[in-house]
């Protein structure tokens, strides 16, 4: 039975691969007229969101909460936000144009191996020659963007009185990323080249076994080897504020390791927190943004909202969807994989798609240029599942007895934050993990559920139902 499901998924793949390798389908030009299109979509989007910056009055549920003057600060930041991503987005269009007219995916690939044939490198090391293309073209694709990255970080960050940060400590942070991302992507890469060549046309499930795996190693190496690079965490100290949070962790069963603050103040003036861990072994991190700007039971109530999270067990959903869209992306990926149409479109010998040894690297990269625009529509769905979350995360919070608390560190967060009062519906839907701050607080003050949650170790007297009761 499994050998023939597998001979026909095999069957189906190989029909689908012809029939997409023809030199009727111009690849070339459907990526540049995909990206277009998904570009004049989100500057729509963009510009649908601007008119919500004039508005001269925050929404009636912030209205008691807003002072006039951080409603004009929040009208003010959003606008620029908003306006520099607009800008920012058509620069990458054309930059991400101009590499795909110019033929630069084909030209760099003949300058990495001339370049390797100078050093004494042969041409048929197909990984080596793959990485160094990887790494070129990549370097060509995000360096043009550090100076958009400077301009936010000590032009309009620094504006709106945000910003924190010093030009050599962004100067390290940039460094210490590129490094990173040669330490850890290079060798990771060059995994994915090889089990891909060995395995042949099921690398599907070996692809995704290694992934999870580099998943689930990074989830102990970041907190350990890879944070500390750019902040500093600490234990939180001893006081009331860890005593409440160790508590509801245990009322709650929380496998709580470790409770610590990070100093993002060092940075930038934002604040957050949020939980990491194996299932069996979690750390709590808490801006020291959030400790200076909250009570401590608006910052416990920040954490049941988090750990809300946790209880509905949502961090493990969204990496479970996640494995599937990778498992769709990689299925379909094996139908393109020996594509010689793509190859040619983009200006490569199309013998490159079928001899051996392959640079499959190539044609990965060529598949997601292919691809990316239906990244529009994953967008979409994800935001709509998260926001589905948000809401539930607050539930919990307002069983614990926190919506006061947690009402009041929501408006602080999005006083201190300036955070835009008003958002257009398609933008919300499509730029936005959460729901607003007035969906938010509108949901609590109508939430109809069980009240109380029986926490371990705590007898709760039954109450009348306050989902009506104002803020």
């Amino acid at each position: 039975m499994t050998n023939s499901l597998v001979s026909a998924i095999d069957g189906v793949i190989t029909y689908l691969a012809k029939l997409v390798d023809t030199p009727k389908i111009n690849y070339k030009e459907l990526v540049i007229l995909s990206t277009w299109l998904q570009t004049a979509f989100e500057v729509y989007i963009l510009r649908r969101q601007l008119p919500c910056y004039e508005r001269p009055l925050p929404p009636p549920a912030l209205k008691q909460h807003v002072s006039k003057e951080t409603f004009t600060k929040a009208q003010s930041y959003s606008k620029d936000k908003t306006r520099f991503a607009l800008v920012k987005l058509v620069f990458d269009q054309f930059l991400g144009w101009g590499l795909i007219k110019l033929g630069a995916y084909a030209g760099l690939w003949k300058f990495t191996g001339d370049l390797l044939s100078k050093v004494g490198i042969s041409s048929s090391r197909v990984t080596t020659h793959s990485l160094a293309w990887m790494t070129i073209l990549t370097l060509i694709s995000s360096l043009p963007g550090l100076p958009w990255s400077y301009y936010q970080t000590f032009v309009l960050e620094q504006k709106h009185g945000f910003n924190k940060s010093t030009v050599k400590l962004w100067i390290a942070d940039t460094f210490k990323t590129y490094a990173l991302a040669a330490i850890i992507g290079l060798p990771v890469l060059a995994g994915f080249l090889r089990i891909i060549d060995w395995a042949g046309r099921s690398f599907v499930p070996w692809l995704m076994v290694f992934l999870i795996g580099i998943q689930l190693t990074l989830q102990i190496v970041y907190p350990t080897f890879i944070q500390p690079l750019f902040n500093k965490l600490e234990p939180l100290p001893q006081g009331e504020l860890r005593t409440k949070v160790e508590e509801l962790a245990g009322q709650l069963g929380f496998p709580l390791k470790h409770l610590y603050v990070i100093d993002g103040s060092k940075r930038s003036s934002h604040s957050n927190a949020y939980f990491y861990g194996l299932p069996w072994s979690k750390h709590i991190v808490i801006y020291d943004t959030l400790i200076k700007d909250s009570t401590v039971d608006e910052v416990v109530a920040v954490l049941g909202h988090e750990l809300g999270h946790w209880y509905y067990a949502h961090p493990t959903k969204l990496l479970l969807v996640t494995q599937l869209h990778l498992l769709l992306t990689l299925t379909i990926f094996s139908i393109f994989i020996n594509n010689q149409s793509l190859y040619s479109a983009f200006g490569f010998d199309p013998s490159l798609a079928v001899t051996k040894p392959q640079p499959i690297v190539i044609g990965f990269m060529l598949f997601q240029l292919v691809l990316e625009p239906t990244d529009a529509f994953v967008k979409f769905l994800l935001n709509a599942e998260t926001r589905r979350m948000e809401y539930q995360a607050d539930e919990f919070a307002v069983q614990l007895d926190k919506k006061s608390d947690l009402s009041s560190a929501l408006i602080k967060l999005h006083i201190t934050n300036l955070s835009s009062p008003h958002n257009d519906w398609l933008y919300s839907m499509y730029h936005h993990s959460h729901p607003t701050l007035p969906e938010r607080l509108n949901a609590m003050d109508n939430y109809k559920g069980e009240k109380r949650l029986k926490l371990k170790g705590v007898q709760k007297d039954e109450v009348e139902d306050e989902g009506k009761k104002d803020l």
